[in-house]
């Protein structure tokens, strides 16, 4: 059996993901990775507290390992601090980190790149699936997750803090991708086939950050 770490960013695809790991016999997963601000003590990108990505792990049943990042953080920076996890993940025995990655093929060759030296494997289990029907395989699935963060470069700021439905992938402008693979906004998941139980997830202000606006939320 393959042991595995999954790099969890707190919204519906990493979330996905694990859903598709824990339907296949030859996977045994053994935690989430998450990257954290450390200043603001959040998930990078998505904005997430820490306090929510603490309860996802748990509704998850899986241990959460946490690399803290400075911001700002230089690259080489976040990859000594990945460097370092992972030749934690090798003495640990775990044997490969999977990815929700869709279809940027600079993305995953970084990833591959990075970690071919540690001699862990990497995983795309929803590598090229249709992001229009992933979108809707998710929602109609069970997953639950609300907009965390906007690109206002390539999103009105109104969509910041929506429900992840049917409605908000009508609502998209065109050229949007209906998963966000490039960035357009990011999401945070509270409920869904992954979890034991929903997440009690409550809204609270937006804030905007030069281009990115944000939708906080705590879990009560």
């Amino acid at each position: 059996m393959k042991r595995v770490l999954l790099s969890w960013s707190s919204g519906k695809d990493s979330a996905w993901t694990l859903h598709a790991l824990r339907r296949d016999p030859a996977i045994q997963l053994c935690g989430l990775l998450t990257t954290l601000n450390a200043e603001f003590d959040r998930v990078a990108m998505h904005g997430v507290r820490r306090t929510v990505l603490e309860a996802q792990a748990a509704a998850a049943g899986l241990p959460l390992w946490v690399v803290p990042l400075p911001w700002p953080c230089p690259n080489e920076v976040y990859e000594e601090r990945m460097a370092e996890t992972c030749r934690r993940a090798v003495s640990e025995g775990i044997d490969a980190i999977a990815f929700g990655d869709l279809f940027l093929e600079d993305v995953r060759a970084y990833r591959e790149r990075n970690l071919k030296p540690t001699g862990l494997e990497p995983l795309f289990p929803l590598w090229k699936m249709p992001t229009d029907a992933l979108a809707r395989e998710m929602i109609a699935g069970g997953l639950r997750a609300r907009v965390s963060c906007v690109d206002t470069e390539k999103l009105p700021a109104s969509f910041a803090g929506r429900e992840f439905d049917e409605d908000l992938l009508r609502d998209f402008p065109p050229g949007i991708d209906p998963c966000a693979e490039r960035g357009e906004f990011h999401t945070c998941v509270y409920a869904g086939p992954m979890f034991a139980a929903p997440l009690p997830l409550r809204s609270g202000e937006i804030v905007t950050r030069d281009r990115f606006v944000f939708a906080d939320f705590a879990v009560s």
